[in-house]
């Protein structure tokens, strides 16, 4: 499905308490406004890394499919922003200003952008500090971002979420439930109730230990956070 096809879906669907009722009317991808920012986000990502190679226009135009009459407008204007970095914040804000209120559609265009960056089979720090600056200004979760960077590039196997199964921004209480149920099943109690030998009870023991480890770093990692956005 392609991007475009994405927003005038998330777009269509009837509003709940959790959606936006007050974006702009039309569907995203028919606002100039908000076809030039995202234009130009993905034309300045392409220079984030030091050089736009013109394949990246491939890449961006596979996920954020313009239609044919636009396609010519799109393209030139995707040819000038790429020439440098620079302004690539001010148009994340204008479309955080704008769709402030559809968090989601801004977390999808970072998808997108997410996806542009590894369509070479590498994604430089810059791009990586580019579209983390990009999350900032949407107004998105540290935590949306790390989930999204986990989705195209990989988790790390000792990354704390990865441990627990649960994504980055999985809430607390989902956090504490996972948390909960793998200690409960690794709890080397339960080797030694079915008498398996030593090895395995260090086996066990040295698991629980990394499940508890991984949640006390989740549970640090998010009030350092809390703390951040209070300050």
């Amino acid at each position: 499905m392609s991007f475009w096809r994405k927003i005038a879906g998330l777009a269509a669907r009837k509003v709940d308490e959790a959606e936006c009722d007050v974006c702009p009317p039309g569907l995203p991808g028919e606002d100039p406004a908000f076809s030039t920012a995202v234009t130009a986000l993905g034309a300045k990502l392409a220079k984030a890394d030091g050089e736009a190679q013109a394949a990246e226009y491939d890449a961006f135009h596979t996920v954020f499919q313009s239609d044919p009459g636009s396609e010519g407008n799109i393209r030139r204007l995707y040819q000038l922003a790429r020439q440098t970095t620079r302004g690539f914040e001010s148009y994340a804000r204008r479309l955080r200003k704008r769709y402030g209120s559809c968090p989601q559609l801004l977390e999808d265009v970072l998808d997108g952008l997410f996806h542009i960056a590894a369509s070479d089979g590498v994604v430089t720090a810059d791009e990586i500090a580019y579209l983390e600056r990009v999350c900032d200004l949407f107004g998105l979760s540290p935590l949306t971002f790390r989930r999204l960077k986990a989705t195209h590039l990989g988790a790390a196997n000792d990354d704390p979420y990865v441990i627990l199964g649960v994504a980055p921004d999985a809430s607390d209480e989902a956090v504490r439930a996972a948390w909960r149920a793998q200690l409960s099943e690794a709890h080397p109690d339960r080797a030694r109730a079915r008498g398996l030998p030593a090895e395995f009870i260090e086996v066990a023991e040295a698991k629980a230990a990394a499940i508890n480890a991984a949640y006390g770093q989740i549970v640090r990692e998010r009030k350092s956070l809390s703390l951040e956005g209070a300050a």
